[in-house]
């Protein structure tokens, strides 16, 4: 368990990108973005071709990639290394189980080798595999490819797919004749990627997205008809509520969500009517969330209505769907939090947390009996899928933990038999009795108790000598399952302890968690993760300086605060795609997700309260003279979520400003967006990077 020492060798001076003076002047506060110059104004242009990027913000994010290869230079044989570990681990020739839907089960396979998954089908009771669409052959030429959906037809004869070339998100839609595997001329530009057929196979629903990158209409699209003629069906005209679309298990209903953080909304269209308008379930109120699922003459509505904080679940007739008709069929219990549920012909299937751990409920319809799915382990993640069908009696559960390896089961809900269909091989090997798994609570400062689940090697001294990983997120009630994560071995086989922090922001303690780590509550998010990082040390799995903390997108943003908050905790802040501009974009109304967000954040602009309290943690805004740990910020040039100019400027401050310590290193990938490198072994590049850099932080960097 003996990290291999990585060669040193002083560390190259660090670029210096220009100061241009700029202020934001509003509620009468000034606040100085000197590196503001850094967003193109053509920013749009850029996510769909970055060749039109201005030279200048071109030299700087050029100047960053060379200084990281500087920097990283000499540990080029170790990464290898740890892509030849990480990619022994996992079984390239994979495949999902089928799926069965009518005379067919569907999966996706890889191919020994093949970066992009291959779309197949078989007969239902077996028998030889048709490719439906091969990801790899479709990848040729392109620097980026990434498939959004692949969605066949009722009738089975067609496909529709959707593909992203740039990496920002804008997906073409195709169908594909599954008799000849050659595409149709139909061709639908800009999408969210999916879409949703009719029942007769005519035509199909599809996401467009508008010219700031909004999801924001629902269009009808007819097969041998240019898109130029398809029909608005659903336009959302307030800029803070985006779009997608759903379908109910029975098939019976499209559904059209239309939701921010806070609220939501939802329409029915009758899927066997090929012109069929919307109908409104229950308008938006605020802070009102429901999602929809259809049995028989009634509706099924999970929500958070008549404050059932952490949800319940209602029924309402289908011929008057509305809040006046709905009647609790689950009623609410606080600290137990419904996170989906799904209507089957006889069953109603739920699956719901209670203290970060989840449990599947399996209710039956004609007698009201429960029964659960859980399990013992201290943390573990647990989810489910209904498949394709409506009159099944089968669910297929997914099972792991921190030390096992995924295991797919299907589960009779009539018999209560259980199959396994498929336990996740580790060709290089894996026995999970050589490694631990804990949970352990941390107090935060205002006394909540934070979970933390760890994973070590069976063995390592808890004497404070183990480095750490510690990851975090803690943003949109979007909880971290403590789930098993082959490419973390490649750390806990050299002696790390791996842990998550289950901070508020997320909902893993039920929907309080995630309300006390939000707008003006946000910095708990902050503390908590700080919390867990000194319960670690507190519990002798390591000590202060030999914690690398790791997060992206909003975690990334984490990754900011921290690093203002409590430098010396830390030997090293990984922080991937990182939201860390925050002022600055909640006041950009034309970013694609700033309206949605201001439910999240707050609107500064509108609300002086909101912008001093974003103020007080934008980790770009608070950067400071100190000496901070080592940096290293990934992200990606046709970014929409996270645009590349928030990490561009956080680093040229930051360098700017501190007194000590470091490095701070971009590393900017010029053919990607918020995902980074879409095949799935071109990724492994960026998480050996990103591990040699957690090792070298720990070893410590020659200045």
């Amino acid at each position: 368990m003996n990290i291999e020492r990585l060669a040193t060798r002083p560390l190259p001076a660090a670029p210096s990108v220009p100061a241009r003076p700029h202020v934001v002047d509003l509620h009468g506060i000034r606040v100085h973005d000197d590196y503001a110059w850094l967003k193109a104004d053509n920013w749009r242009d850029v996510l769909k071709d970055p060749a039109t990027l201005d030279a200048s913000i071109r030299a700087v994010l050029e100047q960053e990639n060379a200084y990281a290869a500087e920097v990283f230079a000499g540990t080029e044989e170790f990464q290898a290394r740890l892509v030849a570990e990480m990619r022994g681990r996992i079984k390239e020739d994979d495949s999902t189980v089928p799926e069965p839907d009518g005379p067919f089960a569907y999966f996706t396979r890889f191919r020994e080798g093949g970066q992009h998954p291959l779309v197949c089908r078989q007969p239902r009771e077996g028998g030889p595999e048709t490719i439906m669409l091969d990801g790899d052959r479709e990848a040729e030429g392109h620097p980026f490819f990434d498939l959004g959906g692949a969605d066949h037809s009722p009738d089975h004869r067609l496909m529709a797919w959707g593909a992203d070339l740039k990496g920002s998100e804008y997906f073409t839609i195709r169908v594909r004749d599954l008799a000849s595997g050659v595409d149709l001329p139909d061709a639908v530009l800009q999408t969210s990627g999916g879409a949703v057929w009719l029942n007769d196979s005519s035509g199909f629903y599809y996401v467009e997205l508008d010219e700031n990158h909004r999801p924001v209409r629902v269009k009808r699209h007819r097969l041998g008809t240019g898109s130029e003629q398809d029909q608005v069906v659903y336009e959302e005209k307030d800029p803070g509520f985006f779009v997608k679309l759903g379908v109910t298990q029975s098939n019976a209903f499209v559904l059209i969500e239309a939701s921010d953080h806070e609220t939501s909304e939802v329409w029915l269209l009758d899927r066997a009517d090929a012109s069929a308008s919307p109908r409104l379930v229950e308008p938006r109120t605020p802070q009102l969330k429901y999602d929809v699922e259809h049995h028989g003459d009634r509706l099924i509505i999970l929500t958070n209505a008549d404050g059932s904080e952490d949800f319940k679940i209602v029924t309402a007739p289908v011929a008057t769907p509305g809040r006046a008709f709905w009647t609790d069929l689950v009623p609410y219990r606080p600290g137990t939090m419904i996170l989906s549920v799904v209507a089957l012909a006889r069953y109603l299937v739920r699956l719901e947390r209670e203290n970060a751990n989840p449990r599947i409920v399996l209710r039956d319809f004609a007698t009201g009996r429960e029964d659960s799915v859980a399990f013992a382990e201290e943390a573990y993640s647990l989810g489910f899928s209904a498949g394709y069908e409506f009159d099944t009696d089968v669910i297929r559960y997914h099972y792991s933990s921190m030390t096992t390896p995924s295991e797919v089961t299907d589960y009779n809900l009539r018999t209560g038999e259980r199959v396994l269909r498929k336990r996740q091989e580790v060709p290089s090997g894996h026995n999970p009795a050589d490694y631990v798994t804990r949970r352990l609570f941390a107090t935060a400062p205002d006394g909540e108790q934070v979970p933390v689940s760890l994973v070590h090697r069976r063995g390592v001294a808890l004497d404070g000598s183990a480095p750490c990983l510690l990851y975090g997120y803690g943003s949109y009630g979007m909880s971290m399952p403590a789930g098993f994560r082959t490419g973390i071995l490649s750390l806990v086989d050299r002696g790390f302890v791996y842990a998550i922090a289950h901070i508020r922001g997320g909902t893993e303690k039920g929907w309080r968690w995630y309300m006390d780590g939000k707008r003006e509550k946000k910095p708990n998010t902050f503390t908590d993760f700080i919390a867990c990082g000194e319960a670690l040390v507190q519990a002798g799995y390591t000590s202060r300086g030999r914690i690398v903390a790791h997060g992206g997108s909003a975690g990334g943003m984490l990754m900011g605060a921290v690093a203002n908050l409590a430098p010396d905790l830390f030997a090293g802040i990984i922080a991937e795609v990182p939201f860390v501009d925050v002022l600055n974009t909640m006041l950009d109304s034309d970013l694609p997700l700033t309206p949605p967000e201001w439910p999240e954040w707050g609107n500064p602009g509108a609300d002086e309260a909101a912008f001093r309290t974003i103020l007080s943690y934008s980790p770009y805004d608070n950067v400071r003279p100190q000496a901070y740990p080592a940096i290293l910020a990934l992200a990606g040039l046709t970014d929409p979520r996270v645009t590349y100019w928030e990490p561009a400027k956080w680093v040229a401050r930051l360098r700017s400003a501190m007194t000590g310590g470091g490095p701070v290193v971009l590393k900017l990938n010029m053919e990607a967006g918020h995902a980074g490198a879409a095949g799935r072994f071109d990724r492994l590049e960026e998480v050996a990077l990103a591990y040699a850099f957690a090792i070298r932080c720990v070893q410590g960097f020659q200045n």
